[in-house]
């Protein structure tokens, strides 16, 4: 791939981090995304001395917030005139207390689910200036362990645990991607793929600060040791963001080696996920502009 416009999510530590600094080291221009802006500043003055490549910006959101989503994606447009690559890194594993945002969703299914979906969206037109534009989109093998999906219960008022909203929230992306990629395809629009992937269990951060109840937290902290290295956990990440093996490819799922895999299909059917992309977009709709609802 020549020099791309590369936009990462959740690029201040860990994965995330480890994919920006690869890919900066490869000539490409890179927005890091974070929360914070000092945080992000630092980061981004790191990856430049490191990669020496100045072609490092940020962009500063809380994808905890779908406003603020679409603030920090007005913002992307009034200095990037198209997207190449859009990797949704970004993800968390909450408390054993459910919680809310507040604008009054459930925060794993926020974060992990509505945040890139949301920013996919309304980022489709600057994806579709791209000769080849790639989506990438993080899930997890802990799709595998969600549980049985309670369609009346999407928000898990009724049924929270944080295994199952993980667990659950990553299968609904992987789905939702699914259908994204066949919706783009449906209208002609070939030019972007939409992929999902699972990074492997990698040693970050990622949940250690969650209390997510005694057993969840010490299956994390002894799992930890077996972990794998971030570059390890960023390798698919980069792969699906720039090799020419995977040019077309797309509504695909991609293990952490790489590998192209069959998703757990316990619960899928048509329906199934025809009822979660409708449940997301009733969800973000609010956030897109009304073109952007036309188009999908």
């Amino acid at each position: 791939m020549k020099n791309k416009i590369i936009l990462i999510t959740g690029a201040t530590d860990g994965i995330g981090k480890e994919t920006a600094m690869s890919l900066a080291k490869q000539g490409h221009t890179i927005i890091i995304h974070g929360r914070n802006l000092q945080k992000a500043e630092n980061v981004r003055d790191q990856i430049i001395a490191e990669s020496g490549n100045s072609d490092i910006d940020i962009l500063v959101a809380d994808l905890l917030l779908l406003a603020d989503i679409k603030r920090a994606a007005d913002n992307f447009r009034k200095k990037y005139k198209h997207l190449d690559v859009l990797i949704n890194n970004a993800g968390a594993f909450f408390n054993k207390q459910r919680e809310t945002t507040q604008e009054g969703f459930e925060k794993t299914i926020t974060l992990n689910l509505f945040a890139p979906i949301l920013l996919t969206e309304l980022l489709l037109d600057l994806l579709q200036k791209s000769p080849s534009a790639r989506v990438i989109n993080l899930s997890s093998e802990m799709h595998k362990r969600g549980g049985k999906p309670d369609f009346n219960d999407f928000q898990l008022e009724q049924s929270y645990k944080p295994d199952r909203a993980y667990g659950l929230s990553k299968l609904y992306l992987i789905w939702v991607s699914q259908q994204l990629a066949k919706q783009l395809t449906d209208k002609g629009i070939n030019n972007i793929t939409v992929n999902t992937s699972h990074p492997g269990a990698v040693s970050t951060n990622f949940g250690q600060d969650a209390d997510k109840g005694f057993f969840i937290n010490l299956v994390f902290k002894i799992a930890y040791r077996f972990m794998d290295n971030v570059q390890d956990g960023a390798m698919t990440s980069i792969y699906l963001a720039t090799s020419p093996q995977v040019e077309g490819i797309t509504g695909k799922f991609f293990d952490n080696r790489k590998k192209m895999v069959t998703p757990d299909q316990k619960h899928y059917s048509d329906v199934n996920q025809e009822t979660v992309w409708k449940y997301v977009q009733s969800i973000i709709e609010p956030y897109l502009p009304s073109t952007k609802v036309l188009l999908l």
